[in-house]
C-alpha cells in the first residue's frame, strides 16, 4: 500500500460509522508493577504507554490513571478476593473511556499496536495484570440528576478519588436482575448525600485470542458487573460511613458476591508522586 493509499484510507475511515460522545465502551486495567520496578514502570506507563498504547489510538477519547498507596491498598475488601490475590495487589489503575459502537475497529488497533510495541522493545514486563478488561458500557447512576458532570467528562473532571467495585452474580439471569436492582434502588440510595457524584456500570466482554499473551483472558463475562464510584473527595474520609456495608447489602439482596472494593486517587500527570507510598 502506498503512502498516498494510507493518507485517504484516514479519510475515508473518518466519514463512516458512530462518532458519539457516549461512552459506550471502556478499557479498564489494574496492574502490579513488580517489586524494584515501580518507578520505571510509572515513567514508561505515563510518558509512552498511556500515550502510544492507549489515547493515540482511535475511538479511545478520554483516560486517566490512578494509584492505591498501601493505606488505600489496606481499605480493600473483602479479604478474600476473586479479583485480586492478595487484594491488596494491583496498585495502579488506569480507565478509558471509547466510543460507542467503535469497539470492533478499536480492538483491531489496539491488536495490532501493541503487537508493534512489544516487537520494538516498547513493552514494560516487570508487571502483572492482576484486573484487565474491555467492558461495555450498561448504566450510569448520578447522585444530583441532571446536574453536574456527565459520564462522559467523568476521566477529565477532577475527581479526587475512584472505587472499583466488582461484582459476582450466579448465572447470566441473574446478573440482569442484579443490575436492575442496582439501578433502580441500590446505587441511589447509597449516592444520596455521599461524596460519590456518579457510578458507571459496566460488563466485561473477552479479549481478542490474538492479545498479547501477558494478559489473561477475562473472568466473568457472563455473569460480572465491574463498577466505578467518581468521587469529590479523598476516599479515606468517611470511607466506613459511604463504603462500609457494600458486601453485605449486596448479599443480602440474594443476586451477587461483592468481590473487590477498591479505593483509588488520581496520579500526579509528569511526576513520580505516591511512587514511595506503595509498599
Amino acid at each position: 500500500m502506498s503512502e498516498q493509499t494510507r493518507s485517504e484510507v484516514y479519510a475515508e475511515l473518518a466519514s463512516v460509522g458512530p462518532y458519539g460522545v457516549h461512552p459506550g465502551h471502556a478499557l479498564i486495567t489494574m496492574v502490579e508493577p513488580h517489586p524494584g520496578h515501580e518507578r520505571a514502570y510509572n515513567r514508561w506507563y505515563e510518558d509512552d504507554h498511556f500515550i502510544a498504547g492507549a489515547m493515540a489510538m482511535p475511538w479511545m477519547y478520554a483516560g486517566r490513571r490512578w494509584v492505591a498507596t498501601r493505606d488505600l491498598q489496606l481499605l480493600r475488601r473483602p479479604a478474600e478476593s476473586a479479583v485480586a490475590d492478595p487484594v491488596t495487589a494491583g496498585c495502579y489503575l488506569s480507565t478509558y473511556w471509547i466510543t460507542e459502537g467503535r469497539y470492533d475497529e478499536h480492538m483491531k488497533w489496539t491488536v495490532g499496536i501493541n503487537k508493534r510495541l512489544n516487537k520494538d522493545g516498547r513493552v514494560h514486563q516487570d508487571r502483572t495484570h492482576v484486573f484487565t478488561a474491555f467492558q461495555d458500557h450498561e448504566a450510569t447512576v448520578y447522585r444530583d440528576g441532571a446536574d453536574g458532570p456527565r459520564d462522559f467528562h467523568a476521566l477529565d473532571h477532577p475527581y479526587r478519588g475512584l472505587v472499583l467495585e466488582v461484582i459476582d452474580a450466579e448465572s447470566p439471569e441473574q446478573r440482569a436482575e442484579l443490575l436492575d436492582w442496582l439501578r433502580s434502588k441500590h446505587l441511589p440510595e447509597r449516592l444520596a448525600g455521599s461524596s460519590a457524584a456518579l457510578v458507571t456500570v459496566f460488563r466485561p466482554t473477552p479479549l481478542p485470542g490474538d492479545r498479547m499473551t501477558y494478559v489473561k483472558q477475562v473472568e466473568g463475562v457472563d455473569t460480572r458487573l465491574t463498577l466505578l464510584w467518581f468521587l469529590e473527595a479523598d476516599p479515606r474520609e468517611a470511607w466506613d460511613e459511604q463504603f462500609g456495608g457494600l458486601g453485605d447489602e449486596v448479599a443480602a439482596s440474594g443476586l451477587g458476591r461483592v468481590e473487590l472494593v477498591a479505593p483509588f486517587i488520581p496520579t500526579l500527570v509528569g511526576t513520580d508522586r505516591y511512587v514511595d507510598e506503595l509498599r
